[in-house]
């Protein structure tokens, strides 16, 4: 009876086995989505694309049969794999400890990186200064410096007309007076021409004085940080840079985003693609524009936005990109294997200048 079990054992796990092995006959569904260079979808509803010829170069190799199954972005691709409902995606997938404790990541086949993009602004240092000065934020600054100088002279003249009537006439002389004296005050010229002869325009006088120095103080770091933000809209060097921009531009669920939350960086606007994005950002409706660089660079050469957008030439936060399966999947040996071969063959790099995409 013993033995009896002990064969009925056997036999179970064999066929166990048997159903996780992989037979080179099995059809691989693979899992796409529209994602330029790597995987295009073209008119004729046929596939193209960096990935695309790498993966059918790996199956051809290693008598691969599959079939495509395309979905409209990578996160129907991510259910379907948690599921085991397909066999792996070609899709370019960032690594990550988390894709990696729950999925099968191949050897990463390419490395990318955040870029930036800007509009581009084909103008002439005495332009931007110009266009600086009569810039909404600028003129804001000025207006309400204007409008407590008012006050504050309106308030003495109102007190003194009555007590000093040669220095601050009645009528409208009489408030410009008043707006005179407030003004050289606060610049600390002080003629002497105009002074309060009151108590009460005196204490004015003084409260006035405290709150110039103060006011003079925080406008004039307003007015730099004004003119800065505007500047490095045509001078950003460097991610710290970016900290200084306000309308910054992103697609969602993308590293562009993540980096910008990771850092604290506030954005300004979310698009569902990067087409429509890098669109606003030919229009100017946004400072900068963070988006993976090679795919930035294809769409900006596809759409021919070379004169309206620039892509600047330092990057941010690098990422691994590789083929993904179902974690412990029978075939991730066989395709991992294929793939490190393939990227070593010479027509890995033509397949790279055929579709204009460099690493980074």
């Amino acid at each position: 009876m013993k033995n009896l079990w002990f064969h009925i054992l056997i036999l179970l796990f064999l066929g166990g086995n048997s159903q996780q092995a992989f037979a080179q006959s099995d059809t691989l569904t693979v899992g796409i989505y529209h994602n330029p260079p790597f995987v295009i979808k073209t008119a004729e509803n046929d596939f193209e694309g960096l990935s695309i010829e790498l993966w059918e170069n790996i199956a051809q190799s290693a008598n691969l049969t599959f079939r495509y199954e395309l979905y409209s972005d990578f996160i129907g691709i991510l259910k379907r794999l948690e599921y085991e409902e397909i066999d792996l995606t070609i899709n370019p997938m960032d690594v990550n400890a988390s894709r990696v404790k729950n999925f099968d990541m191949t050897q990463p086949y390419f490395i990318s990186s955040i870029g930036v993009a800007i509009p581009y602004l084909n103008r002439s240092p005495l332009a931007v200064f110009v266009s600086n000065i009569f810039s909404l934020a600028f003129l804001e600054i000025i207006f309400l410096l204007i409008f407590i100088i008012f006050v504050f002279g309106f308030f003495l003249w109102l007190i003194e007309r009555r007590h000093n009537k040669f220095q601050f006439r009645p009528g409208l002389l009489g408030l410009f007076d008043g707006l005179w004296w407030s003004a050289v005050t606060m610049t600390t010229v002080g003629y002497g021409d105009k002074a309060p002869k009151s108590n009460m325009g005196k204490a004015i006088a003084i409260i006035w004085m405290f709150t110039a120095v103060i006011i003079i103080s925080s406008f004039t770091a307003g007015i730099a940080s004004t003119l800065t933000i505007t500047g490095l809209q045509t001078d950003i060097k460097n991610a710290e840079d970016i900290r200084l921009v306000e309308n910054i531009s992103v697609v969602g669920a993308t590293n562009g985003e993540s980096y910008l939350v990771q850092e604290s960086i506030p954005i300004n606007k979310t698009y569902a693609s990067p087409i429509l994005a890098l669109r606003a950002l030919a229009k100017k409706e946004n400072d900068v524009f963070l988006y993976d660089r090679t795919i930035l660079q294809y769409y900006i050469n596809r759409l021919s936005l070379d004169e309206k957008v620039n892509l600047l030439p330092f990057t941010l936060k690098e990422h691994y990109q590789s083929f993904m399966l179902p974690k412990n999947h029978p075939a991730f040996d066989l395709i991992n294997v294929g793939l490190m071969q393939e990227i070593q063959k010479e027509r890995w790099g033509d397949l790279q200048r055929k579709y204009d995409v460099k690493a980074k």
